[in-house]
């Protein structure tokens, strides 16, 4: 009976604990089912175990349910409130990340955020398995957001995973695509009705859109802008890190570069591009410092987009904002509780956050803005919002191509690699085993 103590006590003082840094005291009702559980025993809680086994023993069959049922429950637990698997699956990080990088997200640094949609398949994103267009989760049970005290806050330049904030909404066949890019291209009404491409178009909730990495470039209440391929953050030049890469002009002694060349320079024959008289390469500044130093080099230099050539597709998308991928802004992140003077202009940047992220009905009617119905001509935000970018800069759609990142879609801080596979070698050459439990920098 002592030990039936010790056990309710241990296990019933971290529920408490857990209650308490959860900020739900209707969760304490767990407290009498935890007290039959060890001491009174009044409910068979376990009803897949037989009560009272005459020899003591549970079935293997039993043992098995009971061991898949734990694990369940306490991976699901860790995973919601803890720590999270991931991989990269895209080249937007590196050569900070790589694709094939398995790491850890933790949840606690920035406090883990409360499931908006808690009915759903366990350890299943959005789609079940084996199909492109079934849910593994319900929206008959839809929470607001809620995020529980963490660590610390998103700091400049930390690498956060976070929900793709214009991933609400996806066509079935094309869920790689930007949905939002796709109507741009071929129009809304095709997207829409053209089956046989697109498919059916799918909503998602915010916890359950895909998941992206990033480098918090900006943080709420930032200005940035960029200048010819330099990142500047309220006025201060952002710091560079090892992996980043930059846009080169070389000239060379031959006529192309050889397949042993780039090896010898871990430069991949994606990050060479012929151009009039040269080429163009995708450098980190370690392999320009190195290849400023070779005899096959003639001239090595920077190479930024030209402020003339204008990308309308980048981030607002309208006339207005004349912004290329190097030169860019300047541009403000919009902070809790902070207030801006609207105007037509300003508009456009911040109109998903007004309509879609923070749910007012926006309306521009003979040149004057009415939210909610009201005329006005400012606003004030209700959530932080941060602007992610990729160490590979040039081949990266992040925070200029699609916009902000809103608090209730950050879903951790990356933490460390635990594993990291080259997908063009086979086992077990395939391990990178400098990146073995490497820290996220």
């Amino acid at each position: 009976m002592k030990g039936k103590w010790i056990n309710f006590g241990l296990i019933a003082g971290l529920y408490l604990l857990w209650v308490i840094w959860l900020g739900n005291y209707w969760w304490l009702l767990g407290v009498p089912v935890i007290f039959d559980m060890y001491i009174s025993k009044k409910v068979h809680w376990a009803f897949w175990k037989k009560k009272n086994p005459i020899d003591g023993r549970q079935t293997k069959t039993v043992e098995w349910i009971d061991a898949i049922i734990f694990a369940v429950i306490a991976a699901t637990f860790i995973r919601m409130f803890f720590i999270e698997a991931y991989t990269i699956p895209t080249s937007s990080m590196e050569k900070s990340m790589m694709v094939g990088d398995y790491l850890f997200v933790s949840k606690v640094s920035y406090g883990p955020k409360l499931p908006n949609t808690p009915l759903s398949f366990p350890f299943v994103h959005h789609t079940m398995p084996f199909t492109t267009s079934v849910k593994s989760f319900s929206t008959i049970i839809h929470e607001p957001y809620h995020r529980i005290k963490g660590f610390g806050e998103i700091k400049n330049n930390d690498v956060v995973v976070f929900n793709f904030p214009e991933g609400d909404t996806v066509a079935s066949k094309a869920q790689e695509d930007n949905y939002y890019q796709l109507i741009r291209i071929h129009g809304r009404d095709r997207v829409r009705t053209d089956k046989m491409n697109f498919g059916d178009i799918i909503y998602r909730p915010e916890d359950k859109r895909e998941n992206y990495i990033k480098r918090c470039i900006a943080i709420a209440g930032d200005s940035l802008k960029i200048k010819d391929g330099q990142v500047f953050v309220n006025g201060t030049l952002s710091k560079d890190f090892d992996g980043m890469r930059y846009k080169y002009f070389a000239s060379i002694k031959g006529e192309s570069f050889s397949t042993n060349f780039l090896e010898k320079f871990d430069i991949s024959v994606n990050d060479v591009v012929k151009a009039d008289s040269g080429f163009i390469l995708f450098l980190t500044s370690k392999q320009k410092e190195k290849l400023q130093g070779n005899n096959f080099i003639r001239s090595l230099s920077k190479f930024p987009e030209p402020k003339e050539n204008v990308d309308p597709e980048l981030f607002p998308g309208d006339a207005k904002h004349q912004w290329n991928i190097d030169n860019y802004g300047p541009i403000w992140v919009p902070r809790k509780n902070a207030a801006i003077n609207l105007t037509l202009e300003n508009l456009p940047i911040y109109q998903r956050i007004i309509e879609v992220y923070e749910h007012n009905d926006l309306q521009v009617k003979d040149g004057h803005i009415f939210i909610n119905g009201k005329e006005t001509n400012a606003y004030t935000f209700k959530m932080n919002y941060y602007w992610m970018m990729g160490d590979n800069r040039y081949f990266s759609s992040d925070s200029r191509s699609w916009g902000f990142v809103p608090e209730d879609h950050i879903v951790g801080k990356a933490s460390f690699v635990w594993l990291s596979l080259d997908k063009n070698k086979s086992f077990p050459f395939n391990i990178r085993w400098n990146r073995f439990l490497m820290k996220v920098k």
